[in-house]
């Protein structure tokens, strides 16, 4: 009986070592693998580091970052978020004008007309000399997948697409130009900032009632 109990107690010795040195063993991998994220984490960073102050306040401003914390974007993310913008609006306007109820196709007229004068007046600031930085003559990506989205959305369920996507864009433009108005590094983008500011204002008040009125 005490040879079956010391067989029995080794047994489960061998057991309980086979089980820690399983434990250690995943233990050890799983250590590789922080170490490894870790380690791609730091070289991304370094990237960004390396690469200047202006990418890493391009890509804050690009996800949002800059405006939950409500810091200024640099002149160049400025410029190029506005002008992405005036494309946009433009580009979807004609898309309303088109598939839009009355109050979408009044709304989108309004939107051409006042996008249209804000792109020139960008421009204007930009080859005077006034503002230096490179204006976009192409939607980024996200604005052209939601254009696109738009585009292939059928005239009945335009509305549904089309008037919280007019809130959601004026509420990021009101919030770009605050935020240039109150901080921005060029005085004379700062202060047509200023004066622009109302018209988005006026924007969002409109895009919020169209959405509204849906409802």
């Amino acid at each position: 009986m005490d040879n079956l109990d010391q067989e029995g107690s080794s047994d489960r010795s061998k057991v309980n070592m086979q089980e820690d040195y399983d434990s250690a063993k995943a233990s050890i991998a799983k250590r590789r693998v922080d170490g490894r994220i870790m380690k791609r984490s730091m070289i991304a960073l370094g990237c960004i580091l390396i690469a200047g102050p202006a990418l890493a306040q391009s890509v804050s401003e690009r996800t949002g970052v800059n405006s939950a914390l409500g810091i200024s974007p640099t002149t160049a993310d400025f410029i190029k978020e506005a002008a992405n913008s005036d494309m946009f609006e433009i580009a979807v306007a004609k898309l309303a004008l088109d598939k839009g109820n009355a109050e979408e196709k009044k709304f989108a007229e309004q939107m051409m007309a006042d996008h249209g004068k804000t792109s020139s007046d960008l421009r204007a600031l930009v080859s005077s000399g006034a503002v230096k930085a490179d204006i976009p003559t192409a939607l980024d990506s996200s604005s052209q997948k939601k254009l696109d989205k738009l585009r292939d959305t059928r005239r009945q369920a335009f509305a549904s697409e089309f008037d919280p996507m007019q809130v959601s864009a004026h509420k990021e433009g009101v919030s770009l130009f605050e935020r240039y108005s109150k901080s921005g590094d060029n005085p004379i983008l700062k202060d047509w900032a200023s004066k622009t500011l109302p018209t988005l204002q006026h924007h969002l008040d409109m895009a919020e009632a169209l959405n509204k009125s849906r409802k």
